[in-house]
Formats: C-alpha cells, structure tokens, sequence
C-alpha cells in the first residue's frame, strides 16, 4: 500500500460557535464550542432543561457533534450514557467530532464503538485519557491533539486510518496490544514520556515519524504485516521479539535499540541519521536528547541475515546467539569496541593491548577475567559472563561476513579476536594453545608486522653477536700445500685447508668492524636462505644453520603481516 500524501479531513473546516464565556485565552470571544443542533449554545452551555432533552434524544450509534466544546468528566459520562446500549452496555457513536474540544478531567472512552468518522483533531486533555477496547471503525484523526497526561490506546482496533501527526504527548501513553488494520501516521508526533506499543499489531503499511520521544519507545512483541518506516528521536527503542513479516526500515537520532530476539521475515534496515528531522520545514524539538549517535545494545536470538546495520554504534552491542551472523551487513561508519590503550600492569610486568576493534563480550570476560582492572568494560548488570570458547565462533561468524563482502582488512580484527579465544578456550588441548601462543608472540597472529620485524631484528643482532664473539675464526685459514719427490723425478701435491681456529683474546677485542662486517654478511645471507661462503668455527657454522631456518620464516611472517593488512 502506498502511504497517503495528505491527511483526509471530511469534517467542515469551521462551525457555528457558542460564543458564550471564553474556555482559552486564544478566544476572546467566547466558547468555540459547536452550538447543539436547534440551540444556540454547545453542550457545556445549555441550561439543564435543553441539555436533558438533548441527551434523552440521543440513541447508541447516533452522530454528535461537540467540536470546540469543554468537557468536565461529568459532563463526557453524561453524554457516552446517553449513547450506551441498555442490553449490552456498550458505547456506540456514528460520526463523533470532537475537533479542538477540551477535556478538563479524565476522559474515558473505555468499550466504546466508534461507527463512524472518529475527529479528535486539536483536542486538549487536561487530564488522563484512556480509549482502552474501543473500537474504531471508519477512521481516527488525532491530528495534532494534546495529552497532558497519561493516555491508554490499550486494546484498540483502528479498522481504517488512524492519524496522530503532530500529536502530542505530555507524559506516557500505551498502545499495548492494539490492532491497526489500515494506513496509521504518527508524522510529526511528539513523546515527552515513554511510547509503548506492546503486542501492537499493523495490518498495512504504516509511517512512524518523524516523531520525538524523550523516553522509551516500545515495539516488544508488536507485529508488522507489512512495510513499515519508523523515523524516531528516541532515548530508546525496543524491539524486543517484534515480528518483521514485511520490509523495515527504522531510521533514528540519540535512540539506544534493543533488538534481543526479534523476528526478522524481510530485509530490516536500521540507520543512524546525523541531521534532525523535518515537520513543516522545521527541526523537531528533540529536548533532553543529547549524543545524536544510534546505539544498537543486543543482537541476541536475531537472524541477521537480513539485516542491515548503517552507521551504527556497536561499542556495547552483544552479538552472541545472533543466527546467521556470517551474513551481517554493516555498512556506513559503525562503530565496534576498542581495546583499551596506553600500558597496563598485568602483575609485575607492563603490558601495551595493540588497537583492535573486538566484541564487547570480549570485554566483559577480560574485566571478569582480571578482577576489574581498569580499561575493561563490566558487563550490563545482570548479564552473563561468557567464556572464551563461546565467544570465538561469534568472531569467526564476523570474519566471515567481511571476507564475504570482499572487505578482509577490515576482517582482521575479527581474526584476531577469534584466535585470542581459542588461545584461551579451556576445550582446546595444551600442545595447540602452545602453538598458538608462539603464533601470537611472533606475529600477533599474522597480523602484527611490527612484532615480527622486531622479532627478526632481534634475532639477527644476536646472531651478529654470536659471530663476532665466538663464529668466526681468530685468522681466516690459508691453504698449504705439502709435496713428496718419487724415484720417477715426478712431484705429488696436497693442498689443506687448516681447521678455523677459534677466536681467543678478550671479548671486547673481537667486536671490531672488520668481524662485524663478516658477521653481517653472514647474517643476512642467512635471512635469503643463502650461504655466506665465509670460513666460520664449529659455532658458527651451527649459528648459521639456525639463522637460515628461523630468520627466513620471521621475515614471511612480516610479508604476511602487511599483506593481511592491504590485500583486496
């Protein structure tokens, strides 16, 4: 169904007025209120005679209109008792107008049968308003109605539209377990309390904002049959178990959206907008709102596979028990959570975490983990600590969405939050955890070049070291040659080569620049896997069969490193 572009009004713009005493100070002229049919004053303003006739008259489903008119509560329960049905004492209206009238006390519309055209356009309730199991049959307009107090839309069915643009509402209002079977608008509508929409039900397509909220608004368990656009400014939205049986897209400034469990039938978009929205050209009041950013804090029990997230802050979201997270689409600059920087103390020794993007369970468990210390986020109260183990399938789902949609950069954080948790899972047996923590000391998992250069730089001083103090010879051997004079005058030659002789003397004399020099040559040919062709003693020579194996796979590792971080 495609949205209307205007809002239906079939109501007279204007009425013949009571004109008796001012209700607001707008009008100075008198009661607005529509005059009662035959008489020249509206309900409020009758004399007690003409209103009893008036009411006596009256019949269940008969139209009325009191638009204008100021409601004391006994007034309203005289009037819906003229319209109730004695067998089943249910409220029944035709073509009910109560554009701008105003409602002093309580107004309770609870069972009532609305027949016909619901107007409540530009009323004031002063007080509570409660439409609980009422029926609307023909439409609804609260177009720009004002609630000064709590409001109860409980149990409703809106069988045909429902407006409430540029409604709004004072404190909280509840639309739990109510059923809109046709178009509904709330564009332009304003929360200053809590919305809920609780076991709420929309038949056909709907438009949710631009709205303001400055508490809660609640979606938990409401269903959408069809598409749906919900533009909100929200301190938060939840959706916690909302069916989506139809395309969604929730676009939002300042909201913190709960997703924990929601069904999820058609593609879902959730946005985060940076600029305000719009009513009639102008910013929308959005008071007591304060970080424009959207935070979605919980994941858990939705299949994301159509899901898509667009600049979105993740710093706190808890991905564990997503379905199909592998499928995630995160798009825009959405935000994950960060390591904590600088150097921390772990027991005696100093410890520097490398920046990397990585789940915020994983800051749960390591603020669990080491007692509190700080930098570690501590888990929502109430929230279960996981451990490592169930948190590496959640990093490898996420890698996998980023490999797949060709971003593997942007993966490797993911790859090395997985292996920091399989580096820590319990279910994993010594010898592997070993490995991978010679993986994570040398490397960083393939990911950090840094270590690995320094690594390799390391290993190649000591070697140079090594050769200069003990690899290479004291002299360089030289060839002789011995010569043995047969009986025949002919001359038989031996050429030797003596053994090197290791270098003796004081240390500080054999770290010269000439056996520096050598042993750099060494050194690096062994990185390349190439022999340096030097003369070395039996120390040297073992020196350099080590070097050629361990220098060569550092310097991979490097490669690896960078390549991981630039490959397409």
């Amino acid at each position: 169904m495609t949205p209307p572009t205007s809002e239906p009004s079939p109501a007279p713009p204007d009425w013949p007025h009571c004109g008796h005493g001012a209700v607001r100070a707008a009008d100075p002229v008198g009661c607005r209120g529509a005059q009662v049919p035959g008489q020249t004053a509206c309900l409020a303003h009758l004399g007690g005679a003409d209103r009893a006739a008036y009411l006596a008259a009256l019949s269940p489903g008969a139209d009325i209109d009191h638009r204008g008119t100021p409601f004391t509560g006994e007034l309203l329960n005289e009037l819906l008792a003229a319209l109730t049905d004695a067998g089943t004492g249910v409220v029944s209206l035709g073509d009910a107008l109560f554009e701008q009238a105003a409602f002093r006390d309580d107004a309770v519309f609870n069972d009532a049968e609305f027949r016909g055209r619901a107007h409540f356009d530009g009323a004031r309730f002063d007080a509570q308003a409660s439409f609980a199991q009422t029926t609307f049959a023909r439409g609804a307009w609260f177009t720009e109605a004002e609630f000064g107090d709590r409001a109860w839309f409980t149990e409703i069915e809106f069988r045909a539209m429902t407006w409430f643009n540029q409604a709004e509402f004072h404190d909280e209002v509840w639309f739990n377990a109510t059923k809109f079977h046709d178009y509904t608008g709330f564009h332009g509508t304003q929360f200053r309390g809590d919305a809920v929409f609780f076991l709420a039900k929309f038949e056909r397509a709907v438009l949710v904002g631009p709205l303001a909220c400055t508490g809660k608004i609640n979606f938990d368990q409401a269903e959408f049959n069809a598409a749906v656009t919900i533009e909100a400014s929200a301190a938060v939205v939840s959706c916690w178990r909302t069916r989506w049986a139809s395309p969604a897209t929730l676009r939002l400034r300042h909201a913190e959206v709960d997703l924990s469990d929601a069904v999820l039938e058609y593609p879902v978009s959730v946005a985060g907008r940076a600029r305000p929205f719009l009513v009639n050209g102008q910013d929308m009041a959005e008071t007591g709102l304060r970080d424009a950013r959207v935070r979605v804090v919980s994941l858990r029990g939705v299949d994301a596979a159509h899901l898509v997230l667009t600049d979105i802050d993740l710093t706190a979201c808890l991905f564990a028990g997503t379905i199909h997270l592998d499928q995630i689409r995160l798009e825009g600059q959405y935000a994950l959570a960060t390591a904590p920087l600088g150097l921390r103390r772990r027991g005696l020794w100093p410890v520097r975490w490398t920046p990397r993007r990585m789940l915020a369970e994983e800051h749960h468990w390591r603020h669990a983990r080491a007692a509190g210390s700080s930098g570690w986020s501590p888990p929502p109260a109430g929230e279960e600590v996981l451990e490592a183990a169930a948190l590496a399938p959640v990093y490898r789902q996420l890698r996998k969405s980023f490999e797949d949609s060709k971003h593997e950069p942007g993966a490797a954080d993911f790859y090395y939050g997985e292996m920091e948790m399989r580096r820590h899972a319990d279910d994993i047996p010594p010898s592997e955890r070993s490995l991978l923590t010679a993986y994570w000391a040398l490397s960083g998992y393939g990911l950090r070049a840094s270590r690995a250069l320094a690594w390799l730089v390391a290993a190649m001083t000591v070697t140079v070291l090594v050769m200069m103090l003990w690899g290479l010879p004291q002299h360089a051997p030289k060839p002789t040659s011995t010569g043995t004079l047969t009986n025949s005058r002919r001359i038989t030659t031996t050429t030797d080569t003596p053994v090197p002789v290791n270098p003796d003397g004081p240390y500080p004399a054999r770290l010269s620049t000439e056996r520096f020099e050598k042993s750099l040559r060494v050194v690096i040919n062994s990185v390349v896997f190439r022999s340096s062709g030097q003369d070395l003693t039996t120390v040297g020579t073992y020196t350099e069969m080590v070097s050629r194996l361990t220098q060569p796979v550092l310097l991979g590792l490097a490669v690896l490193c960078i390549r991981n971080r630039v490959k397409r």
